[in-house]
């Protein structure tokens, strides 16, 4: 049998459950390309594998021995049990650790050794780049859009990106050891052609949803240029991924009205007192005076009503009244 447009990926754990509950894990990542093969018995993988190379060779501490470095597959990793490092030649892996983590490092690896060409499985991308900006403070905005992007997400592909220089929302906000949306834009100048995969180690989950973290330093927002947000956005609609990709905006950013005119549909909330009117028409102006008024064309002006409670938790957001109103903008939408 031969394997032209797809990797081979091969588990072997002698922990049974395991092995299985791994690869059932591993099949709900579609998008990536890899064709699985499970075993709990070492002798049947070593005679089995001995037939062909894999690219990826996942063995837990438990069924490794020497030996299976004769396999010779392309990447080899190894699920440390015990916390000791008794093969350092060898990736080590914590098994116990989420199953998100352990895809996450097993997609590092592969990306670190992978060849240009990667054999991705094509899609078509259906994506709908929905921007959410106003000019005026404190009227909602990032609250509007996470409820939004997680109502999507209960029936489509979201992806969530924050661009506000502090964005404010813990959940979201990552430590000082998690990739952030910094490391993304470092991967698409230095690792074109393996973005696909570094951007799935980076991609985090709020339930359904997925989520780019913010950059912890929102200063560096500034220095990104209108371009490479734009071939950023372009990258992800190649990834296939998506069906929606929300982008909660700020001035924090470059290319601003660039990337409103990428978008599909633009929410833009504002209050009605006198400032947060004046605000918005100047705002409405500027575009005009950059020849940007197929912005204002496909813009909603949105005044949220009166909340008397607004939701705290992220799993809050798709109950309550503010989920009631921002549920009928969805269904708009989809």
């Amino acid at each position: 049998m031969t394997h032209t447009n797809t990797a081979i990926f091969v588990l072997c754990d002698t922990e049974a459950e395991y092995a299985q509950l791994m690869t059932e894990y591993l099949k709900t990542h579609g998008d990536i390309p890899w064709e699985l093969y499970t075993y709990t018995d070492v002798g049947e993988m070593m005679r089995e594998e001995s037939k062909r190379q894999a690219d990826m060779l996942v063995v837990a501490e438990r069924a490794f021995s020497p030996e299976i470095e004769s396999l010779q597959s392309k990447c080899l990793a190894v699920l440390n049990e015990t916390g000791l490092v008794k093969w350092p030649g060898v990736r080590n892996i914590n098994k116990y650790q989420s199953a998100d983590e352990v895809f996450r490092e097993l997609l590092e690896l592969y990306a670190g050794v992978a060849g240009e060409q990667l054999p991705f499985l094509e899609s078509e991308s259906q994506l709908k780049i929905i921007g959410i900006y106003s000019p005026v403070r404190r009227c909602l905005q990032t609250t509007f859009a996470l409820t939004l992007s997680r109502m999507l997400a209960e029936n489509h592909a979201v992806l969530y990106m924050n661009f506000e220089h502090y964005a404010g929302i813990t959940e979201l906000l990552p430590d000082m050891q998690v990739r952030d949306m910094a490391d993304l834009l470092y991967f698409l100048g230095t690792q074109s052609d393996r973005f696909r995969l570094r951007m799935q180690t980076i991609i985090r989950k709020n339930g359904k949803l997925d989520y780019i973290p913010p950059m912890k330093a929102g200063q560096n927002l500034l220095t990104v240029s209108g371009a490479e947000w734009l071939r950023l956005l372009k990258k992800i609609e190649e990834t296939g991924n998506y069906e929606y990709v929300i982008l909660d905006l700020s001035e924090c950013i470059q290319g601003l009205f660039e990337i409103l005119r990428r978008c599909a549909r633009v929410f833009t909330l504002t209050k009605e007192d006198r400032i947060s009117q004046n605000k918005l028409l100047q705002y409405e102006q500027l575009l005009n005076l950059c020849e940007c008024g197929d912005v204002l064309q496909k813009t909603d002006k949105l005044c949220i009503p009166h909340i008397r409670r607004l939701p705290e938790e992220l799993e809050e957001y798709t109950r309550g009244e503010l989920a009631d109103y921002v549920r009928k903008v969805a269904e708009e939408l989809v």
